[in-house]
């Protein structure tokens, strides 16, 4: 990694015209892949990413470079180049300096660079076989094993120099029934910021089973009716409705810009009553903590909707400038080829005080969505549509069959209000969010909750 009185030259270069704030994000990475295909090794990707991004601020406005050629020709070159964006002259120099310490949390037993790639495979492998093994109809099974390590280190013209290390393993699982010319896919992807020792604490092969028994399951499920019905979306994953549909309409990047249908709502009431969220980077070992943002600011619990009203919004530091709030830990970036922006970490509803099955016996028609998957969203409108992996018909508050197909229509701001439910059983669930600033890891989560009416799309 670079030397401090390296980083402050680049820093001063920054700022040789009229920029008024100078960052650099520096990154090294290791990562490790291994994909199998019904238990044997398909490929492999292992390596290391190393590199520097450098952003300069004047005013409300940012420019932004990146090279993995991290020489000091190279890197003063770029700092020149990039305040040149900018006319002017020198207004201010960087401060000196100084080392942020703080308590490191998410500190792992094992580290995955300790472990061998047979160990690693090993473990995918005893998940490919136990979906394999659970049932005739799983005709295909796909498995991959990731783990990285990332360090980083982020210093500022304000005199900020602070490191993270971030460690992260995750083991996703597909399966895909077939019989009778017809398939059905099943997915579960437990993840989390630790290491080696999550293998210990999860039951791999208990997951295998678990993305087979979704795929088997739909296989013989009736196709979904459709029409507008109460609809219940169990916990977990489930939470992605909320994490898109709502979620990214409450980050500053799409707020700053007044592209949000929460624009200027502040403490205004925008969700039911029993409607509580939050944004929370600092939970150990979730898959989307870390100690700090990638500008160097600690993460911390955001609470976003209490009890309907909105207390607040995911804010970086530039978008922060835009709206006059100071930035809340939420800057996150997929690497250092991406300019930072405002992002989730771990964003769910809080529980409530409901029983899931009350919700199911005071149903008297509608969907009950034990799995989601995946959907799009326009935050702007808060326009959603999503597809339901694992679903249930009720009928006269019981579940009466399985159903594919399914798909959730609305829109994010209208199914809020329409939440007149929230159960007890908080879970969350771990994946990955795609947007200005790259791929991310992030938990979704809530517990069980009823929309009183919501458009469901399906194939009958």
């Amino acid at each position: 990694m670079l030397e401090k009185q390296q980083l402050q030259m680049i820093l001063d270069a920054c700022l040789q015209t009229g920029g008024d704030h100078a960052e650099i994000f520096e990154e090294k990475k290791i990562t490790n892949q291994y994909a199998l295909l019904n238990g044997k090794v398909d490929s492999s990707n292992c390596g290391i990413v190393y590199g520097v991004g450098i952003r300069i601020f004047h005013e409300l406005e940012s420019v932004y470079a990146y090279s993995n050629d991290t020489s000091m020709e190279n890197l003063l070159k770029m700092a020149k180049e990039l305040s040149e964006s900018f006319e002017g002259n020198r207004i201010m120099h960087s401060e000196e300096l100084k080392t942020v310490e703080y308590k490191r949390n998410h500190v792992v037993q094992i580290e995955p660079q300790t472990v061998c790639s047979a160990d690693k495979i090993a473990i995918a492998k005893k998940a490919s076989l136990a979906a394999m093994n659970y049932d005739e109809v799983i005709q295909k099974v796909m498995v991959r094993y990731s783990d990285e390590k990332q360090e980083v280190a982020i210093s500022n013209s304000e005199g900020k120099y602070i490191q993270d290390t971030r460690i992260r393993t995750r083991l996703m699982i597909q399966a895909i029934a077939m019989k009778d010319g017809k398939m059905e896919t099943g997915f579960y992807g437990p993840g989390a910021s630790k290491g080696m020792e999550f293998y210990d604490e999860i039951d791999v092969e208990e997951a295998g089973r678990e993305a087979a028994r979704i795929a088997k399951t739909m296989l013989f499920a009736d196709e979904c009716p459709s029409g507008t019905m109460p609809v219940i979306i169990d916990n977990g994953f489930g939470g992605v409705i909320f994490h898109e549909a709502c979620g990214h309409a409450l980050e500053a990047s799409s707020v700053a810009k007044g592209q949000s249908v929460f624009c200027g709502k502040l403490n205004q009431k925008i969700a039911s009553d029993k409607v509580c969220a939050v944004d929370d980077g600092t939970i150990e070992h979730a898959w989307g903590s870390a100690n700090i943002d990638d500008e160097g600011n600690f993460t911390r619990r955001n609470v976003l909707i209490d009890h309907g009203i909105l207390k607040g919004y995911m804010v970086d530091t530039l978008n922060g400038r835009r709206m006059k709030m100071s930035p809340t830990g939420n800057s996150r970036r997929q690497s250092y080829q991406f300019e930072t922006t405002s992002r989730m970490t771990n964003t769910f509803l809080l529980e409530g005080t409901d029983e899931l099955e009350d919700m199911i016996k005071e149903t008297k028609y509608g969907l009950y969505c034990k799995s989601m998957s995946g959907g799009s969203v326009n935050p702007s409108t808060g326009d959603f549509n999503f597809a339901v992996q694992e679903g249930y018909l009720i009928q006269d508050g019981q579940i009466v069959k399985p159903v594919k197909g399914a798909s959730l229509i609305g829109n994010g701001a209208e199914t809020l209000l329409n939440i007149d439910r929230v159960g007890k059983n908080l879970a969350r669930a771990q994946g990955m969010c795609g947007s200005s600033s790259g791929s991310i890891p992030t938990d979704v989560g809530q517990p069980a909750i009823r929309v009183s009416r919501m458009i469901v799309g399906g194939r009958e």
